[in-house]
């Protein structure tokens, strides 16, 4: 990932340095488990674990020294580790894995620790929602859909169902996390043909993991339900980008991002004031769905294994984690200091829809005068054309069209503001979960 959307802890996880200093945690806990089923000395187990190399810049480079001669990363590695620690010792390392036993568990491992930061990016975000939401409950606001004015709703409204969107996002990146959680140290193709099951037991122990049944690799629908938690988040923040971008446009003006001081909106045009950051928000939730579709397709693999899903992972899986956060964050941040015009807001509601988003209320206020639903719904219909053609408010070509009979209290009630929104805290209602 670029550093312009990479947050440092979590690009930590996949520099060269950490692949590396993992695997050979992996290599030197699995000698510590041969050692304790008699097949290495203990000696020399311990001895590996004292001549430790530090995995390096210097180290890096000399792995990809070695691999230019072999070909085969794992292999190197392996060369320079036993390189670095001497001596009789060193033959024990790597003794009875495959390439894919110390990769994949080391790569669980990285995956794992960069979704305890999706996990808490994701309740950041959703906690950030939430407060909002009991903020802004009681902010009305033009509901619309197909872009167009509907009824009303409220600022708190929508914030809250963001928050939920956000705990669901929740749920599918524990469950993304605990699948992901596994490692596997045994052998070729899966058998433990030339490692007791113990090495493997003993090493995912250590390392936090789950042993699980595989083939020569990790079956992948766990690396693809990773990539979808994190494709799902995106669509999360894009739906809430998404409104707000909508809201910031200049002809509606009812909210608007933070702007800094010494900020510029545009190089040329200095009154502009662009949501800059929704937007960009928008253009990474399709870069994380884009990498679902490539780790969708890394699951199927040639009988026990190919490497076609190797060169793939090594830019989905970095990049998807590494954006989930960066996404995750700046979300928050947008979340949290999003500048909202609730008296915007409230003229749109009233004078810029003309009343017409309480339609629905007089067509049910005919009904129960005695109309026929359709005959009151086209009566409704043609009053909405007349407000607009005439430049005049529902209520007021309501009052004076003879085809109405409605009394004061029943026109006051079809127009009540308060009546339409008077269960909006049922939204509130649902954020079961406790305020930070």
């Amino acid at each position: 990932m670029i550093p312009r959307y990479a947050p440092r802890d979590v690009a930590a996880l996949f520099t060269d340095e950490h692949r590396f200093d993992t695997m050979l945690e992996v290599e030197l806990l699995a000698a510590e488990a041969l050692a304790e089923v008699g097949v290495v000395p203990t000696g020399d187990a311990v001895a590996l674990r004292t001549r430790r190399p530090v995995v390096d810049a210097e180290f890096v480079a000399d792995v990809a020294a070695r691999e230019a001669i072999t070909n085969h990363d794992t292999a190197a590695f392996v060369d320079v580790v036993q390189g670095l620690v001497g001596g009789p010792e060193a033959a024990w390392v790597h003794y009875g894995l495959t390439s894919s036993d110390v990769v994949d568990t080391a790569l669980c491992h990285t995956l794992t620790r960069a979704m305890d930061l999706v996990v808490a990016g994701v309740v950041g975000l959703r906690d950030a929602f939430s407060a909002r939401a009991r903020e802004t409950i009681d902010l009305p606001i033009t509901g619309r859909t197909h872009g167009m004015h509907a009824e009303p709703t409220t600022y708190g409204a929508k914030f809250a169902l963001f928050a939920l969107m956000a705990e669901r996002d929740r749920g599918r990146a524990l469950a993304a996390r605990e699948a992901i959680a596994v490692g596997k140290l045994s052998g070729a193709v899966g058998t433990y043909s030339n490692v007791d099951p113990f090495v493997e037991a003993y090493v995912c122990e250590r390392l936090g993991l789950e042993p699980t049944p595989a083939t020569q690799v990790v079956a992948r629908d766990r690396h693809a339900q990773v990539l979808y938690a994190c494709a799902a988040i995106g669509t999360t923040v894009e739906q809430f980008a998404l409104e707000v971008r909508h809201l910031a446009r200049s002809e509606v003006g009812e909210a608007e991002e933070p702007f800094r001081p010494g900020q510029k909106g545009s190089s040329a045009m200095p009154h502009k004031r662009n949501p800059v950051a929704a937007e960009r928000l928008c253009g990474l939730a399709r870069v994380l769905r884009g990498y679902l579709v490539a780790g969708l397709e890394d699951v199927a693999l040639w009988h026990e294994r190919d490497i076609s899903h190797s060169s793939v992972e090594r830019v989905i899986l970095p990049d998807a984690l590494t954006l989930c956060v960066y996404v995750l964050r700046e979300a928050t941040r947008l979340a949290e200091g999003l500048v909202l015009h609730p008296e915007r807001a409230l003229e749109t509601l009233t004078a810029g829809t003309r009343g017409l988003v309480f339609s629905q209320s007089v067509l049910l206020a005919l009904v129960e005068s005695g109309m026929a639903r359709d005959d009151a719904y086209r009566v409704t219909q043609r009053l909405a054309r007349r407000a607009l053609e005439e430049g005049r408010t529902l209520r007021e070509v309501v009052a004076d069209d003879p085809e109405v009979h409605l009394g004061e209290a029943q026109v006051e009630r079809a127009f009540d503001l308060e009546r339409l929104l008077a269960h909006r805290r049922r939204f509130l209602d649902a954020l079961t979960w406790e305020a930070p």
